[in-house]
């Protein structure tokens, strides 16, 4: 494998790195910041679109709980809120004060919900079998060492109990974790650096200077032979083997959450949301989000869901989704959603 082939792989694949994180740009001491304050580098058009939206009414006669992970927590947008935790981080602050720009506060703002009645239960690094445990106890029985996280959240279930709508978004760290892992192993960790560039949101936004960023770090990373062909292998072969026991895995965790909110509450209407593929240039990954598009059509129709495609989200370099990604995610709700509450 060349030089230009090797860093072409590995570009693609420093994509994959800060969706699985708990990526968290901003620095813990200011990290609780009002959901209402006013972005320094939000565009002018993104502002005014934001000053026109409707202002959620004073009561609301339906609740709207979002389950998910960083996409549905809002990972990316300056206005993240959560705190340290012994283990990890907690994202308590942010199941209400979440970012007035994520797709739940827009789904709240086009239906006219309240914080108290669109509840934004997102939790970066969360796998299926992480989704999977705090639907039925309310906690990760421990922490999920390959992603760093551990959750424990009683209030977990009871949101799901009150809830008259719940969504799901689950399954990218599924296949995320395993690969940055995998790709850690492979280059000895000398990806750690370009890695923690990813999260840290310095590459978030494209630009030819960050693309050169990128480029450096990756000439830096000065890999053996026996890590230039680890690696190869990683993103191509090893990458399709984690792409298909992901697939297994999230597809045997789905039913068994939806299945674990109906024994919680049977009344709740089910949303599934869809997959969009941020790392394109992988074949495997492009096979991956396809399939389990297909399979939640299937499980939604089988068993009287709703199924709500995302196949447009733009995401940034981190993966995650960009302010007017997470705006379309909140339209496609919205819609489905409107037609539910009819």
């Amino acid at each position: 494998m060349t030089r230009k082939q090797l860093a072409s792989l590995l570009f693609s694949a420093a994509l994959l790195l800060a969706l699985a994180v708990p990526a968290f740009a901003e620095d813990p001491a200011t990290a609780d910041v009002p959901a209402d304050q006013p972005q320094a580098e939000q565009p002018a058009a993104q502002a005014e679109t934001a000053a026109e939206e409707p202002q959620p009414e004073a009561s609301a006669q339906y609740t709207y709980v979002a389950l998910g992970d960083s996409i549905t927590a809002g990972v990316g947008l300056t206005d993240l809120k959560f705190n340290l935790a012994p283990i990890g981080y907690d994202l308590a602050p942010n199941f209400q004060g979440y970012s007035s720009q994520c797709y739940v506060a827009k789904v709240a703002n086009s239906l006219g919900l309240d914080r108290q009645h669109a509840i934004n239960l997102g939790l970066p690094g969360l796998m299926s079998t992480d989704m999977l445990d705090l639907v039925r106890t309310g906690a990760m029985p421990q922490m999920n060492q390959p992603s760093g996280t551990y959750y424990v959240y009683p209030e977990y279930q009871e949101y799901i109990r009150n809830a008259d709508i719940v969504s799901i978004q689950i399954g990218s760290n599924d296949a995320l974790v395993p690969c940055i892992v995998g790709l850690g192993n492979a280059t000895n960790w000398k990806s750690e650096k370009l890695a923690n560039a990813v999260v840290s949101g310095s590459l978030r936004n494209f630009t030819f200077e960050t693309l050169n960023s990128v480029l450096n770090d990756l000439s830096a990373l000065k890999l053996t032979r026996a890590e230039s062909a680890a690696t190869n292998k990683l993103l191509t072969s090893g990458m399709k083997e984690i792409c298909s026991t992901a697939y297994n895995e999230v597809t045997a965790n789905l039913p068994q959450i939806v299945q674990g909110i109906r024994e919680l509450n049977p009344d709740a209407q089910i949303v599934l949301l869809g997959y969009t593929n941020p790392v394109p240039l992988l074949p495997a990954w492009a096979d991956y989000f396809s399939r389990l598009n297909k399979f939640e059509k299937e499980l939604a129709s089988k068993e009287g869901l709703t199924y709500v495609a995302i196949p447009c989200a733009q995401t940034a370099m981190d993966g995650h989704p960009t302010v007017a990604g997470q705006s379309y995610i909140g339209r496609q709700v919205s819609r489905a959603l409107k037609k539910l509450v009819k």
